[in-house]
């Protein structure tokens, strides 16, 4: 008993720390004039380590998304940026 076992967080649980989830409306409600002349900072508190946000527009899990193309004529690989073609 005088092992000691390494412990590490699932994927997903180090995934909620560092993905951080873009808000709606991070200036307030529509119309509201709390914030009007200062510039939005989206996070309220200090950022931590590996802490990025993430776009609404991206698959959470690309290597599901690796090998399927996509269908629509004209469309660019998922992931794929200006600097990889």
């Amino acid at each position: 008993m005088d092992q000691k076992k390494n412990y590490s967080d699932f994927d997903n649980v180090e995934s909620q720390k560092e993905n951080l989830a873009v808000e709606d409306l991070p200036e307030g409600p529509y119309g509201a004039p709390r914030g009007k002349h200062t510039p939005v900072e989206n996070k309220s508190s200090e950022w931590e380590e590996g802490q990025h946000q993430s776009s609404a527009f991206v698959y959470e899990n690309r290597e599901l998304h690796a090998d399927f193309p996509r269908e629509m004529p004209g469309a660019h690989d998922p992931h794929s940026e200006a600097s990889d073609e």
